[in-house]
């Protein structure tokens, strides 16, 4: 608005001087008409008649030259291709003369290029200034030029710009503060539906149940500024709506897999235990129904182990807490890096940890549970030869946290799997190969267990190695056992 209204001013301002400029110069070339007559009765009569009838006697105080004269008139003649006269009127303590004026060579050049009879033209002379100029034809032949000053012109379009510019200043300042007030004031509906939006934004939206914040007040309908406010309430209440649906499938997938994975034990433990049976039979058994059996033993408790996977994970799904005691994890992560020695003797297993042993706070099991994972991740998705290093410490940062990290040095997790890898069933492509048949739950169990536990679980990686890196508060508010 205000960029507008400095355009409109200003267009204002130019429009006005332009024109007062012209009009102000209209009638200076009409006083340089008169002025013209004048010089050219006072060049060819210069004489003064006495008596009734001849030509008026100079007024007291005034030259023959420059009778009727304005002061600043400028008077030249031209004769034979040369300046031979040129004066120009002055008023010296309230009596007018002429007085010579001294042109160099540019000025002459001007004057002498003037037309007689020609259109007054605008020009700036050396020793006086800017000046309108206009040549006529003499009656003995020669050239009379006739100028005026726009001194006053310039002075009184200088004024109106001055005056403008204050004007247009003080009308600009009281609008732009006006413009802001009402601007602000109109607007302010627009502040709650930012309030609102930041609100939703820093919700965590990506899981669990959510509440929405109070919907924005609806004023004024029929403004751009309701119109708003009434499709953003619209919008948060589908999306409310959708979130619902959402948590309610959630809940009852997790219900479903929870109920499966229970039903699912009784027949596995039957399918095992007749398996069992039928090998323990005191008749001779042919080796491909024994094969058979052992492979069916195998892939019950293969079936066995994914079935207390789902279990364990819709338990932490629906915020079941852990045991809660302290665990010495530094004695942990000596007794699961020996059995992934055992389980991994291809690989080269080396432990990192400090001379103190580190105490955290949660459930001995499950923490066993998430390193076996990370070290057997480790093991089987990388080649062998493969140096894995299971470092502990102390986090540099606070005292109430300590850091457990695997490291290895194997081809590195693809970058476009790294942001899914924690969730369930996600399993590597060929740079990591599947090569003991995994269920993509292991990171999964790893994620959410650190996660109940008050840790964080993360990754790096690249194609010289993967690090997952745990954190967790430490156990009777020290880091020491």
């Amino acid at each position: 608005m205000l960029v507008l209204l400095v355009v409109s001013c200003a267009g204002i301002g130019i429009a006005t001087s332009i024109t007062l400029q012209g009009f102000l110069v209209d009638r200076l070339d009409q006083q340089l008409v008169l002025a013209g007559s004048r010089l050219d009765v006072s060049l060819e009569h210069p004489e003064v008649a006495e008596g009734p009838g001849g030509a008026a006697p100079p007024a007291p105080g005034r030259e023959p030259g420059a009778q009727g004269q304005t002061v600043g008139t400028l008077s030249a003649m031209v004769r034979g291709g040369s300046i031979a006269q040129a004066v120009v009127v002055h008023d010296t303590a309230g009596k007018v003369s002429n007085s010579d004026v001294s042109l160099n060579e540019a000025d002459r050049s001007t004057l002498l290029r003037l037309a007689p009879n020609g259109p007054p033209t605008s020009t700036h002379l050396s020793s006086l200034g800017e000046y309108r100029l206009r040549a006529t034809q003499g009656l003995d032949g020669d050239t009379h030029i006739a100028g005026l000053p726009l001194q006053d012109i310039d002075s009184t379009v200088h004024r109106l710009q001055a005056t403008e510019l204050a004007v247009f200043a003080a009308a600009l300042l009281l609008t732009g503060l006006a413009g802001a007030g009402w601007v602000t004031l109109s607007l302010r509906p627009l502040q709650r539906v930012t309030m609102t939006a930041r609100q939703v934004t820093s919700l965590p939206l990506g899981s669990g149940a959510v509440d929405l914040p109070h919907r924005v007040p609806e004023t004024y309908p029929r403004t751009e500024v309701g119109q708003l406010s009434a499709a953003f309430n619209q919008m948060l209440g589908h999306v409310e709506t959708a979130l619902e649906q959402r948590e309610g499938s959630e809940a009852r997938l997790r219900r479903f897999v929870a109920d499966a994975s229970h039903e699912l034990r009784t027949p596995l433990a039957g399918i095992r235990s007749y398996a069992e049976l039928a090998r323990r039979s005191p008749e001779p058994v042919p080796d491909e129904v024994s094969h058979a059996l052992g492979r069916v033993e195998s892939e019950a408790m293969r079936m066995g182990r994914l079935v207390d996977d789902l279990l364990l994970l819709a338990r932490l799904d629906t915020g079941r807490p852990l045991e809660q005691k302290d665990v010495d994890l530094s004695r942990l992560v000596i007794e699961v890096t020996s059995d992934a020695r055992v389980a991994g003797p291809d690989h080269r297993w080396s432990l990192d940890l400090p001379d103190e042993p580190l105490v955290v706070r949660g459930d001995e099991h499950r923490l066993h549970q998430v390193v076996a994972n990370l070290l057997s991740n480790a093991r089987i998705h990388t080649p062998a030869g493969t140096s894995v290093v299971v470092r502990l410490t102390a986090d540099p940062q606070t005292d109430h946290r300590v850091l457990l990290s695997v490291v290895d040095d194997g081809p590195g997790i693809p970058v476009e799997l790294q942001e899914h890898v924690f969730e369930r069933f996600v399993r590597a492509d060929d740079s990591r190969s599947r090569v003991k048949g995994s269920t993509g739950l292991g990171l999964a169990i790893a994620h959410a267990v650190v996660k109940a536990h008050g840790g964080s679980l993360t990754l790096t990686s690249d194609k010289n190695g993967t690090e997952f890196r745990i954190s967790l508060p430490v156990g009777n508010g020290s880091g020491r056992g």
